[in-house]
């Protein structure tokens, strides 16, 4: 397996594919459906078993080209983005003035300004005193300079938060007040690179701006030097349709009834590629098995991985696995989740499951030194919370365990954002962690140790307080319309 993983890996080419060719992976939209087929033709080429699993319905958008031009006072073309699940302008420039959002308190004050917003395109955002990264300032700035630029950004955001207050609904008042769109910025701290979100309430064009623009924009618009934009943004809406998981199976021999399960998140915004945030947890979860085919293609117990989708919305493919399947969480023996980046694991936990310390010890012990020498095992902790996949089993009480990655400046530079493209992943540490997958999902399997979900009573909390643990699984949300995002 260690030469299969680290000297004959195919997680770089599996990842060129996926990241360039298919691209970004939202909920459900023409790319997500197109890379599900993808997984499933290349696990069966490899001879496994792969199927989707509708788990719900969700509407299904296709994205097309965004076009922001400043038009006057100069012409310049600006860096941005339609968010997810906006209408397009059906084909056409649209052209308008740029104003601020409302300098309202009250939701009375908003309305009476609403209607000078007709026709325009409103900042909805607050403003960035700078686009450079705050290291930058404390490193280089004069003595007050980044107190003075981190006092300006809390003016601002405090301002604009009680101006987006009194508007009421975001993706209500837009539409009512027949605004031409909708330019907001979610600057990540770093030079040109944005976050980039979206919802499938949003009613009028939408557009992220990066931080460098959207500046420009805003000094124009308060200094009343006539900004006018042109936008020509492309959304197809293709209704609300089934929606998926990809479920990979190779068929246990002795104890098909115990499970290991390989759990990652298939689906990503679209703001870049969705290469680290999961496009890297996904080949992880994919290399893992093929090299598990080839080399221990008859496990004693089922091995599944998880492609889930809807995770950005709120665990909602994991979810909707762990309510289908109570057979499966029943006879989890062990799981692993990857969802934090490109970077090698550096340090794993047992959740609130006893047992599951020893088991993790016991494993790496097994394992090469050149991959388990940075890895950390934490102690007995609360179930995992509602950040990635791990928590939909972990609150049913049933044993699947992140895996935490080294950073690589993962939630600035490349989680959610414009810049999360292939040539972010690093190929040593991807493909570490697909062989350290495939060891520890061998190493699992040829645990004699019988099956165990037995749970700590208390752990001690980041307080240092005794707390109960208890098990609460949110359900999961299975269609746009019984969403509140």
């Amino acid at each position: 397996m260690w030469q299969e993983g680290m000297n004959r890996s195919q997680t770089m080419a599996l990842s060129q594919v996926l990241f360039d060719s298919i691209g970004p992976r939202l909920t459900n939209s023409d790319r997500y459906n197109a890379g599900q087929d993808w997984l499933v033709k290349t696990y069966g080429a490899w001879g496994i078993s792969a199927r989707k699993e509708r788990w719900g319905t969700w509407s299904s958008w296709k994205r097309g080209p965004t076009h922001l031009d400043l038009i006057a006072p100069r012409v310049r073309s600006l860096e941005a983005m339609m968010l997810a699940w906006s209408p397009g302008t059906e084909g056409r420039d649209i052209e308008g003035d740029v104003v601020l959002l409302p300098d309202a308190r009250t939701p009375e004050d908003f309305s009476g300004a609403a209607g000078a917003l007709r026709g325009k395109f409103v900042l909805i955002s607050p403003p960035n005193p700078s686009c450079r990264m705050p290291a930058q300032w404390t490193e280089f700035g004069q003595p007050g300079a980044a107190t003075r630029i981190d006092s300006l950004r809390a003016k601002w955001d405090t301002s604009y938060s009680m101006r987006m207050d009194a508007g009421g609904n975001r993706y209500v008042w837009p539409k009512q007040a027949g605004v031409a769109g909708v330019i907001s910025t979610y600057w990540s701290r770093y030079p040109g690179i944005d976050k980039v979100f979206g919802s499938a309430k949003q009613q009028v064009p939408t557009v992220d701006v990066t931080c460098e623009d959207y500046n420009l924009l805003f000094r124009l618009a308060e200094q009343h030097q006539g900004p006018r934009l042109r936008l020509n943004a492309t959304a197809d809406f293709l209704g609300e349709q089934p929606v998926a998981n990809v479920i990979a199976e190779i068929k246990g021999s002795t104890s098909p009834n115990e499970y290991i399960v390989l759990s990652a998140h298939y689906d990503s915004w679209d703001g870049g590629s969705g290469a680290t945030d999961n496009g890297t947890g996904t080949i992880t979860m994919l290399e893992a098995l093929r090299i598990l085919k080839k080399f221990y293609p008859n496990p004693r117990r089922t091995i599944i991985v998880g492609h889930w989708g809807g995770e950005e919305q709120g665990l909602n493919g994991s979810r909707a696995f762990v309510e289908d399947h109570p057979e499966v969480v029943k006879g989890v023996y062990a799981g692993w989740n990857q969802d934090n980046g490109t970077g090698r694991v550096v340090n794993m936990g047992p959740g609130p499951f006893v047992a599951a310390t020893d088991r993790l010890i016991s494993y790496l012990l097994e394992m090469p030194s050149d991959i388990t020498g940075w890895i950390k095992i934490s102690g007995v902790s609360a179930p995992a919370g509602g950040g990635t996949d791990n928590a939909s089993f972990q609150c049913a009480q049933a044993p699947v365990y992140g895996l935490g990655a080294l950073g690589w400046d993962y939630s600035w530079t490349t989680w959610h954002t414009n810049r999360d493209t292939y040539d972010k992943v690093v190929p040593e540490d991807l493909k570490n962690n697909a062989t350290l997958v495939a060891m520890l999902t061998y190493l699992a399997d040829k645990d004699p140790s019988p099956l165990s979900h037995q749970a700590a009573d208390t752990v001690t909390s980041s307080q240092g307080q005794r707390v109960a643990v208890r098990f609460n699984c949110p359900k999961a949300v299975r269609s746009t319309a019984a969403s509140s995002r």
